[in-house]
């Protein structure tokens, strides 16, 4: 049986992996596997890898705050969530910290408060209270907002004291 893929050269590896690059941030793990699937030999792998370092084409730093920012502006994910899918890329403790860094505190705040009232109105169609937070709750626990700011919003909105 023959091999039913194309075989790359390095150069060809090197060119391509910096047009997955530039298109958009990766971060090492994502390029790690992209090489794989062109089925690259480690000690390529290796060398692209260094390459891209060395051009700029790769930076876990930037990748973070890329990541980060997009995240939260996009899909309006929470600190936690991520903090997790960071984790999960194999991305450094600094270079996570230097993504969270991004989010500014007063838009953090602004919209969490957003996020949490449009989400409490289209649950208006709910009549038990409890599972009306209780959605709540769990709709921005799965987005990686803080426990704390998730229970005080949750009991706030429900018109019951703070939670403790």
């Amino acid at each position: 049986m023959g091999l039913n893929y194309k075989a790359y050269t390095l150069d060809e590896a090197i060119k391509t992996l910096e047009h997955y690059c530039a298109y958009q941030e990766r971060c090492h793990q994502e390029v790690i596997n992209k090489l794989k699937a062109l089925h690259m030999i480690p000690e390529s792998i290796d060398r692209i890898v260094v390459h891209l370092i060395e051009n700029d084409f790769l930076n876990e730093t930037r990748f973070s705050r890329e990541f980060a920012r997009g995240k939260f502006n996009n899909k309006k994910w929470g600190k936690q969530r991520i903090k997790n899918e960071l984790a999960k890329r194999n991305i450094s403790k600094y270079n996570i910290r230097r993504g969270l860094e991004e989010l500014g505190p007063n838009d953090y705040l602004r919209v969490f408060h957003l996020l949490a009232e449009k989400r409490w109105a289209a649950l208006s169609s709910e009549n038990d209270l409890a599972k009306k937070k209780r959605k709540l709750v769990d709709y921005l626990l799965y987005r990686g907002w803080e426990h704390q700011l998730v229970y005080d919003k949750a009991f706030a909105l429900a018109g019951v004291g703070k939670h403790k």
